[in-house]
């Protein structure tokens, strides 16, 4: 039975550090960037139809097949993903969800402590997706005082309680 985490929110929210210390910390996992699928492996504009959807769909069922923990993390905009995003629900027994809703400002602010970036300020406000929600039940929804251990923690549990 293979566990599928998806972590999905705006640039800057701290998506990608969350992902790597799950990753780290979950024996035989799988994790996907979005960012590496979609801006460096294939250097594709991220629109509706772009090349990275079926890569993406391609690695999350090769991790189904493969692993115990298949971990995908990314901006993963529902008006482009989530088609893509349903179809690969559907094949796993375990599903968690995980949403960080931050405000502009603090998307903003988060961006400005990252070392390395490609993109700018206003890049990330033009960006910026207001609750940009799958539309899931049973999704996690972490806040701007939700700590890196602390969404460690809920996930880890429900990993440990499935």
């Amino acid at each position: 039975m293979t566990t599928f985490i998806i972590i999905r929110g705006n640039s800057g929210s701290g998506k990608t550090t969350l992902a790597q210390a799950l990753h780290d910390q979950c024996d035989n996992s799988f994790l996907i960037s979005q960012d590496i699928v979609r801006r460096q492996m294939l250097q594709v504009d991220d629109h509706a139809g772009n090349l990275a959807i079926n890569l993406m769909a391609e690695l999350i069922e090769f991790g189904r097949l493969h692993v115990d923990i298949v971990i995908l993390e990314g901006i993963l905009r529902q008006d482009v993903y989530q088609e893509m995003l349903q179809s690969a629900l559907k094949k796993f027994d375990v599903v968690i969800p995980v949403y960080y809703d931050l405000t502009l400002p603090e998307t903003i602010n988060r961006h400005r402590t990252k070392k390395f970036v490609s993109f700018t300020e206003s890049d990330v406000a033009k960006w910026y997706r207001k609750k940009d929600y799958l539309g899931l039940s049973n999704g996690i929804i972490f806040n701007q005082t939700t700590t890196l251990k602390q969404a460690i923690a809920v996930i880890m549990q429900r990993i440990n309680h499935q």
